[in-house]
């Protein structure tokens, strides 16, 4: 009886080890599956204009990457508000290794400091986050005004 219960023990220690073992695996794969499937690659995430004058639109290319192995479709490029406008082709996916861009554009119309956030959807429900940022600020209202010294450095 002893032998019985002991070999039952050892039986049932076996099983555990090796349904952890199991759920081990399949938990890795999990995650190989999830790093596997992010197949747009961003050159930059993030890119700073600086300093620049009101009034002015200004616009940056954000380069992508296809590091899968079959093509890849830019579903949609969404800005966050009006003043920022992204530009993709549409019509095109991007072949497997391929590179495309996407431009965004942004109307300087406020002064102020801005952080601007863009969402690219691909292959479906994926998305990957771009964001610009800088500083605007205020032109002057009018030109300089005219140097009538000028005339006294003629004489």
């Amino acid at each position: 009886m002893k032998r019985a219960v002991f070999t039952l023990f050892v039986l049932a220690g076996f099983l555990s080890v090796s349904a952890q073992h199991e759920g081990h695996n399949h938990a890795a794969a999990g995650v190989n599956a999830t790093t596997a499937a992010e197949n747009l690659l961003l050159k930059e995430s993030e890119f700073n204009f600086g300093k620049i004058p009101q009034g002015k639109p200004v616009t940056h290319e954000f380069e992508v990457m296809n590091a899968g192995s079959s093509s890849l479709k830019i579903d949609n490029v969404q800005a966050s508000c009006g003043c920022t406008t992204p530009q993709w082709d549409r019509e095109n996916p991007i072949p497997a290794g391929g590179t495309s861009k996407i431009t965004v554009g942004y109307n300087a119309a406020s002064e102020g400091v801005f952080s601007k956030y863009i969402t690219v959807t691909y292959d479906g429900s994926k998305s990957k986050q771009i964001t610009i940022k800088g500083e605007v600020y205020k032109t002057p209202a009018s030109s300089a005004p005219e140097n009538n010294s000028l005339e006294d450095l003629k004489n």
